[in-house]
C-alpha cells in the first residue's frame, strides 16, 4: 500500500490554519508544527495590551481547533533548518520529512536598523508582547500615582505610539479611551485624563492604505479622543526617559517612559533560513518572493505564505498587503493546489480578492473600505465588530468577545486591567523602560 502524500505545514496563524483545514477530505497526511500550542487571532491582539480582552478571549489551542481532524497531526516544536534535497525540515529534537511544504511562520516587529530599541518600544505581535504593553500602560499612572516631581509625573503620562497605521491607531484611540474613561475615577492624586497620547509617523497621513478620505475621518476621530497626531514625523533615538521625533528637519526630544512601536514589519528569521536552503531572493523587508502560484522557484513543492511571502497582485503589479484576508485566501488556494496535483490536475495562478479593509479607531468609530463603498462612523464600526467575531476560530470565543465589548460598552470598564510579569513595582525600576535618567 503506497504512503500517502505528506505534507508539513509551518506556523499555526491564519495561512496555516486554513490550509490545513482546507484538506480535512484530502488522501493526505497534514503535520502542523509551530512553537506555540495556539493559534492567535492577531487583529485584536491591541485589546489585550490595553486591557479590554484576557489572551485566552482571542487564542484557541491548536490541538483542540483539529480534535474532529484525523488526517492532522499538531506538532510543538520550533523549526530551526531545511534539507531541500531531501525534503525534511529540522528542529530542536530531530526532523521531518514531508512531500509538499507550506512555510507560514509569519513576521517580526521591524526597527529599521535600531534593534537596540526593542526593549525600549515593545511592538505587538505575540500574547507576551501584549501582556508587556499592558503592564507598561498600566505601571506608567501607578508610578505617576507615587511621583511627586510634576516632571516626571508629565513623562510618566506620555504615551508615543510609533506607526500610523491599524495598529498604531487602535492602540492610540485604546489609550485616550482609558485615560478618560476606565480609569477617569480610579486614582486620588493625578487625573488620567492628563494623559497625552502622541501618534507619529513619517507618512503625510494616518491608515496609509486607506482611501485619503477615510484617513482624513479617523484623524478627526483621533483627534476628538484627545490624541495629538504627527504626521510626517519619524522617531529617530528611543532611550530611557525620552524619545528623540524628527519633523521637517527639526528634532524635539520628548520626555516618556512609555513608547509602543507599529511602524513596521519584516519576514521572520525563519524566512532567511529558507531562502538560503533555496536560492530564493527576498525583498528588503526579508519576505520570500514567491511564483503566481505562491511557490520558490525551482521547488514547486515548498508553498510560503502569509507575512513571509512576497506575492505581487497582477493587477497593480504592487505586493499584496500582510494582513490577516490574504494569509487566509493563500492558505486556501495552496490546500485546492495540493488537492489539484494529486488528481494530476493543475490551477491558475492565485488571485487575491480584496473583501475590504477595516480599522477602528475607538468606541463606535472605525473606518471600512469596500472599493467603491467607503464607510466611517459607527456602522463602519458595527461592521468591525461582526467581522472580527466571526473570525474568531472557536465559537465560545466569539461569545466571551461579544459579552466583554457589551459589558466595556455599557460601562466603560476593561475588564482585565492586570499588571503581571513582576514581583511588584520595586523590580519594575530596574528595568530600562523605568529609568528616569
Amino acid at each position: 500500500m503506497a504512503e500517502r502524500h505528506r505534507v508539513v505545514i509551518i506556523g499555526g496563524g491564519f495561512g496555516g490554519l486554513h490550509a490545513a483545514r482546507q484538506l480535512r477530505h484530502a488522501d493526505v497526511d497534514v503535520t502542523l508544527i509551530d512553537k506555540r500550542n495556539f493559534h492567535l487571532f492577531q487583529p485584536l491582539l491591541y485589546q489585550v495590551a490595553t486591557g479590554a480582552l484576557s489572551p485566552a478571549n482571542i487564542a484557541a489551542p491548536l490541538r483542540a481547533v483539529f480534535r474532529n481532524q484525523p488526517n492532522v497531526r499538531v506538532l510543538l516544536a520550533e523549526v530551526t533548518g531545511f534539507d531541500v534535497q531531501e525534503r525534511t525540515v529540522h528542529f530542536e529534537n530531530g526532523h521531518l520529512p514531508y512531500d509538499t511544504l507550506i512555510v507560514a511562520a509569519g513576521s517580526d516587529n521591524a526597527y529599521f536598523g535600531h534593534d537596540e530599541w526593542r526593549s525600549l518600544a515593545p511592538g505587538l505581535k505575540t500574547v507576551e508582547d501584549a501582556t508587556e504593553i499592558r503592564r507598561r500602560i498600566l505601571l506608567a499612572f501607578e508610578k505617576a500615582e507615587l511621583e511627586t516631581d510634576p516632571e516626571e509625573v508629565k513623562a510618566l503620562m506620555t504615551f508615543v505610539v510609533a506607526g500610523g497605521g491599524p495598529t498604531g491607531v487602535e492602540l492610540s484611540g485604546a489609550l485616550e479611551e482609558i485615560a478618560n474613561h476606565s480609569l477617569r475615577h480610579n486614582f486620588r492624586t493625578i487625573h488620567p485624563r492628563d494623559t497625552r497620547v502622541i501618534l507619529a509617523d513619517a507618512a503625510d497621513r494616518v491608515l496609509p492604505p486607506f482611501p485619503p478620505e477615510l484617513s482624513e475621518a479617523a484623524e478627526r476621530s483621533l483627534k476628538r479622543l484627545g490624541v495629538q497626531v504627527e504626521n510626517g514625523t519619524m522617531v529617530v533615538d528611543v532611550q530611557p526617559g525620552y524619545v528623540v521625533l524628527k519633523r521637517n528637519g527639526t528634532e524635539e526630544r520628548v520626555p516618556t517612559h512609555t513608547v509602543l512601536w507599529a511602524a513596521g514589519v519584516r519576514a521572520c528569521k525563519l524566512a532567511s533560513a529558507l531562502a538560503a536552503a533555496t536560492g530564493a531572493q527576498t525583498d528588503k523587508h526579508g519576505r520570500i518572493v514567491v511564483e503566481p502560484d505562491l511557490t520558490l522557484a525551482g521547488h514547486p513543492e515548498i508553498f510560503v505564505i502569509g507575512d513571509m511571502a512576497h506575492a505581487v497582485n497582477p493587477k497593480t503589479g504592487q505586493p499584496l498587503p500582510g494582513v490577516a484576508q490574504v494569509a487566509i485566501q493563500e492558505g486556501r488556494y495552496t490546500a485546492k493546489t495540493i488537492r489539484a496535483r494529486l488528481k494530476g490536475k493543475t490551477l491558475p495562478p492565485f488571485k487575491y480578492r480584496n473583501l475590504g479593509n477595516l480599522a477602528t479607531i475607538g468606541r463606535a468609530s472605525a473606518v471600512a473600505d469596500f472599493g467603491r463603498i467607503k464607510i466611517a462612523g459607527f456602522t463602519a464600526w458595527v461592521l468591525w465588530l461582526f467581522v472580527h467575531l466571526m473570525h474568531l476560530v472557536q465559537f465560545q470565543n466569539r461569545v466571551l468577545v461579544f459579552f466583554q465589548w457589551a459589558w466595556c460598552y455599557l460601562t466603560w470598564n476593561r475588564a482585565a486591567r492586570l499588571i503581571t510579569g513582576h514581583d511588584g513595582i520595586a523590580k519594575e525600576a530596574e528595568e530600562p523602560v523605568a529609568s528616569s535618567k
